[in-house]
């Protein structure tokens, strides 16, 4: 697929002729990267939300194409309010939304990293939603994502304020501080509020309903700032990312087969948020044992041995642990990593 870098098209308060009668129509003829713009009561605010960076997590521009076809039902927006849809050429092939990213091609959300973009056609098109996200000086910014897996709903930000709380607390009940530099779209300074919004599994259609009901409550609040946070909100600080060691095998299973490299159970995903007790088992390894795997600290240490043990092949935790965004989908295990962990 040949593809414009330089591409971005940018709408301003589309009519239903452009929208189409649903998303899937409206997804299939956009493109390449697309803006939205809709005219607020107080135009000289925006408030920005991105989605797609993933053309596998189709909740953001479900909830987006709801919302933008529900307007005339709904009150004038607050603000301006600008829509950023990204991987669309990704979410566009058959079957829809199958596609973290293209074929041969690179994960947006890790080119968000000013030292990769002179020779990164991706980059350069992250270059071009980064420039899009700052020309309107957003009041806030926030990034609707879904798990890898099914779960609960939770938002991950780089600074927790009070905004970033009351924020959070429209879409989900449990905000993540991530220190991880990882070229994604929230490492980048924008000089506001910024969340990234993970709405929960992409086939649920909660999450849709998540990403919907946050998106709206945003856009008519009267207040960017001190405004009354919607519930309480947990936080979880740093988690790390265990990550599969290159060439490294990888399984799902119901009992030891003993293949090569890694077998994780295939109830993986029953784990996400829950707690994980001491010597919970997790899967089976080979001969290599804990030696798969890389579990690297803010300080860049290795610490898999703090967080898991081996015994006799068997793979377990060796404390307390929350484990999140485990998934059974082999493709993100191996390109992105098997799960986020923090100790409890």
């Amino acid at each position: 697929m040949d593809i414009d870098f330089d591409e971005i098209t940018y709408l301003k308060n589309p009519d239903s002729l452009v929208l189409k009668a649903d998303y899937i129509q409206f997804l299939m003829t956009l493109t390449g990267p697309t803006v939205i713009d809709i005219t607020g009561s107080d135009q000289g605010k925006c408030r920005v939300f991105t989605t797609l960076l993933h053309g596998n997590e189709p909740s953001g521009l479900i909830a987006m194409h709801r919302w933008l076809t529900a307007n005339e039902q709904l009150p004038v927006p607050t603000t301006n309010v600008r829509f950023i849809i990204c991987s669309v050429e990704a979410a566009n092939i058959s079957p829809l939304f199958s596609r973290r990213y293209l074929d041969g091609g690179k994960d947006i959300n890790r080119c968000f990293s000013g030292d990769k973009i002179a020779d990164c056609g991706f980059c350069q098109r992250a270059l071009l939603i980064e420039q899009a996200i700052k020309e309107v000086n957003p009041e806030f910014l926030v990034d609707l994502h879904n798990c890898a897996g099914s779960g609960p709903a939770f938002a991950v930000t780089p600074m927790i304020t009070p905004e970033v709380l009351s924020i959070t607390s429209y879409f989900c009940q449990t905000l993540i501080l991530s220190g991880l530099q990882l070229g994604a779209l929230m490492e980048r300074r924008f000089d506001c509020p910024m969340i990234t919004v993970k709405c929960g599994g992409s086939n649920d259609e909660q999450s849709h309903h998540v990403a919907y009901q946050g998106l709206k409550q945003l856009t008519l609040n009267k207040q960017a700032k001190n405004f009354q946070q919607n519930r309480a909100v947990d936080i979880i600080y740093r988690p790390l990312r265990l990550e599969l060691k290159p060439h490294t095998c990888l399984t799902y299973g119901d009992h030891d087969e003993g293949v090569t490299g890694v077998c994780i159970k295939s109830n993986i995903e029953q784990l996400n948020f829950g707690i994980s007790r001491k010597d919970q088992m997790l899967g089976w390894l080979d001969d290599k044992g804990l030696d798969n795997f890389v579990l690297i600290d803010e300080h860049g240490n290795d610490v898999i041995r703090d967080h898991f043990s081996c015994r006799k092949n068997i793979l377990t935790c060796a404390v307390d642990l929350r484990i999140f965004m485990a998934t059974n989908n082999e493709s993100i295990a191996l390109n992105d990593c098997l799960f986020y962990v923090v100790k409890v």
